[in-house]
């Protein structure tokens, strides 16, 4: 049934007409639209599109209900730093899940990136962050740093051992803020599969 605070489109209409039209607000507007009946589509890329999906959210999922090492506070809000710096910004959520899906329609390997821990030390940051991925394992990875989210212009090569137990990024300059994003090189399935961009000031 449709509302009606005034004489019916001019103030106030909202609600849908023997499914035929629907009057609702939107930004401030009075509008109205055709009544559609949401379809579900099953054709085999738009399953295969709600299979990646869906294998996304149960792996955040998984990755927050682990004990230790757990997709972190940390790790949220770098990967939410990543997704700011986009024309259409995003949230951490969204970017996981996009980058999840990019991934896989690239026929790559997606990860979830867990537990990071970033140190500050006078000349370096040392970035402790682990690597569940999808299938497989990393094995290495360039680390980019830089003064600027959007200009990671410094790189250091890593292993996934390294990472994992925590690897110093050197050549810093003291009190100074730096980004940094791991991006993987070897096996080549996990290239693309960056992380969230992380950063700490050095002391």
């Amino acid at each position: 049934m449709a509302k009606l605070k005034a004489p019916l489109l001019s103030l106030g209409a909202r609600g849908s007409i023997a499914k035929a039209i629907t009057y609702f607000p939107w930004k401030g507007l009075n509008l109205a639209r055709e009544y559609v009946v949401p379809a579900n589509p099953k054709t085999t890329p738009q399953t295969t599109h709600r299979a990646y999906l869906t294998a996304a959210v149960t792996a955040i999922h998984t990755s927050q209900a682990l004990p230790a090492g757990s997709m972190n506070a940390l790790d949220i809000a770098a990967t939410a730093l990543w997704g700011s710096i986009y024309a259409t910004p995003r949230t951490w959520f969204n970017q996981v899940v996009k980058k999840w899906i990019d991934q896989k329609v690239a026929s790559l390997i997606p990860i979830i990136w867990q537990g990071g821990v970033v140190t500050p030390a006078p000349n370096q940051i040392t970035l402790l962050v682990g690597s569940a991925c999808e299938s497989s394992l990393l094995t290495n990875a360039n680390v980019r740093w830089g003064t600027s989210k959007t200009a990671l212009i410094n790189s250091q090569g890593v292993t996934r051992a390294q990472l994992n137990a925590g690897v110093a990024i050197t050549g810093m300059v003291t009190k100074t803020k730096y980004y940094l994003q791991v991006r993987p090189t070897l096996p080549i399935g996990f290239i693309g599969a960056y992380s969230g961009i992380y950063y700490a000031t050095t002391t």
